[in-house]
């Protein structure tokens, strides 16, 4: 018996008590009433979307600004809130939480696709406890049967209310989360070794992506063959396809945030570059197998006679996609006309493919999932999900 549960048996010998969203608190709305002009140089912090996405606590250093009038009433976060993202293109990914586990020091907003929740009171609540359990199996599943839609998800506000999370003595919370802590700390420490290595990838990248550069003119005499043209110059940039249903198909399907699912039929067959149309804008995709991509994300019929596909993903990594925004709201859009600007510098075909080769190569050591740091992370985020599932996992008080 592990010490968690032999503390479960003498504190909770008829199980833990289990209580809804709705007899613990109260649900909240993000930023209402803004439009594009008011996310330019704002006078207050909020809260991404990606942010809440990402963390399963609440990041302090990367929020964003906001402008907020003097008088203008909007909610903001506390310490204990629990963060929710309102919808996804799938199911699995609706309603991921962050919990805000350090004390704001200033008035903090929620980004208007998001929606927090309150406790009444924490008394008996470790706020870090839930940014484990509202991540964990068990909860993930009782959230995605809450979810509804066909190309985006969105949970049930009213379902949602009804969930069960389990209230176990605070002194069980506070012990399991030193245990998780300690995953998390590994964790960490691999992620930033692996931004070191992504800086300096990054680094060799942009030296072999600009003309006329140091590390291309010592050892290439293609240096001064290098041209520039807009993208529509060198690709057609084509819409998605919307759908009603997914089958278990063999062909992947791609949205703005990302792989999805599988479908049975696919919308182009050669390697093509996936531009997000809309929400994570930043987000581009390389494509070299039949696909599917749904009407969030823009894919490219390339013109290989003047550019390798491989060579115009690298090049277009290089490029911040956010400074092309043309949303009119808090959610990031991209349209083909600006796509279609966008320089794009190469050599001939020939230096294009050396570079790719070497690009490939410093790829491969940041995101092999077969060896590396990210193999280690892979292995590390497995034993934490193993030991949390089986930690998170409670006896329920008869009621």
């Amino acid at each position: 018996m592990t010490q968690i549960e032999q503390m479960i048996k003498d504190m909770c010998p008829y199980g833990v008590e289990w209580k809804t969203f709705a007899d613990l608190g109260t649900f909240y709305g993000g930023l209402s009433g803004k439009n594009k002009d008011d996310f330019k140089d704002g006078n207050a912090k909020y809260i991404t979307y990606l942010n809440i996405g990402c963390n399963p606590a609440l990041r302090f250093d990367i929020l964003e600004t906001v402008k907020m009038g003097p008088n203008e009433k909007q909610n903001t976060v506390q310490y204990g809130d629990a963060l929710f993202t309102g919808s996804s293109e799938t199911p699995d990914e609706c309603a991921m939480s962050s919990v805000v586990t350090e004390q704001p020091t200033e008035n903090i907003y929620l980004n208007s696709f998001c929606f927090g929740f309150r406790f009444n009171s924490l008394d008996g609540i470790c706020p870090a406890f839930y940014k484990h359990y509202f991540r964990c199996d068990a909860f993930r599943k009782a959230v995605r049967r809450t979810a509804n839609g066909t190309t985006r998800f969105n949970v049930s506000k009213k379902e949602f209310a009804k969930l069960e999370i389990p209230i176990p003595p605070l002194e069980i919370q506070q012990r399991i989360v030193d245990i998780l802590d300690k995953f998390s700390a590994l964790a960490a420490e691999l992620q930033a070794e692996l931004h070191l290595r992504r800086k300096q990838y990054e680094y060799y990248r942009t030296q072999l992506l600009t003309p006329h550069s140091e590390s291309n003119s010592a050892d290439n005499t293609d240096d001064c063959n290098w041209v520039t043209k807009t993208l529509g110059d060198v690709c057609d940039i084509k819409n998605g396809k919307d759908y009603k249903h997914l089958n278990d198909g063999k062909y992947p399907v791609y949205g703005s945030g990302g792989i999805m699912t599988y479908k049975d039929q696919y919308v182009y067959d050669k390697p093509s570059i996936l531009l997000p149309r809309k929400g994570s804008i930043g987000k581009i995709h390389y494509v070299d197998v039949p696909f599917w991509n749904v009407d969030t994300a823009f894919y490219t019929v390339i013109d290989e006679n003047q550019v390798l596909p491989k060579y115009l993903f690298y090049y277009l990594s290089t490029i911040n996609l956010e400074a092309y925004n043309t949303g009119t709201g808090a959610i990031p859009s991209l349209t083909q006309t600006v796509l279609k600007t966008i320089e794009v510098s190469f050599p001939p075909l020939t230096e294009q493919a050396r570079i790719v080769s070497i690009l490939d190569k410093f790829e491969a050591l940041t995101t092999s999932l077969s060896d590396g740091i990210p193999a280690e992370q892979a292995a590390q985020q497995k034993r934490y999900e193993y030991y949390r599932d089986k930690l998170l996992t409670f006896p329920m008080a008869e009621k």
